[in-house]
């Protein structure tokens, strides 16, 4: 009889992205150690800061420039603009860095503050397929914070 293979403890993996929109990520702060990331304000939902190393976030493709280190996407979600680098070198399963595509973006924080965000992308998928993405995407990100992260 075949035995399971043990599962990783929860210790040893790295925490799930967390669906931010580019306004919140306009109000995150540098934790105390900078290597350890970002602290999202969650004051407008009644929420204490949480911890942001990876986030999800979707957006409409505004411009795509080639460069050194992969390239760069700016995106606008319902919100404002963010701004992911290092795209040409990621998973992006079908083409989606095109004006006009709406898209997700994994990455992990590079810059916040009163400017347009900046990612390290992770991750790319393009979501234009079906028009709900969008239109749910703040609704989807505010219930996340209002109701289920602590």
């Amino acid at each position: 009889m075949a035995q399971a293979s043990p599962r990783p403890s929860s210790s040893s993996s790295s925490p799930p992205p967390v669906k931010v929109l580019a306004s919140q990520l306009r109000r995150c702060c540098r934790r105390r150690d900078p290597e350890s990331g970002w602290l999202l304000d969650r004051a407008e939902f009644g929420r204490g800061a949480l911890a942001v190393p990876v986030v999800w976030m979707q957006g409409t493709v505004l411009s795509v420039e080639a460069g050194p280190g992969g390239g760069a996407v700016r995106l606008r979600d319902g919100s404002g603009c963010f701004v992911a680098e290092g795209t040409g070198g990621v998973p992006q399963g079908k083409p989606c860095l095109h004006a006009g595509k709406y898209v997700m973006v994994l990455g992990l924080v590079r810059s916040c503050g009163p400017g347009e965000p900046t990612l390290r992308a992770l991750k790319l998928t393009d979501l234009s397929g079906n028009p709900l993405n969008e239109a749910m995407w703040e609704a989807e990100v505010e219930e996340l914070h209002r109701r289920v992260l602590p």
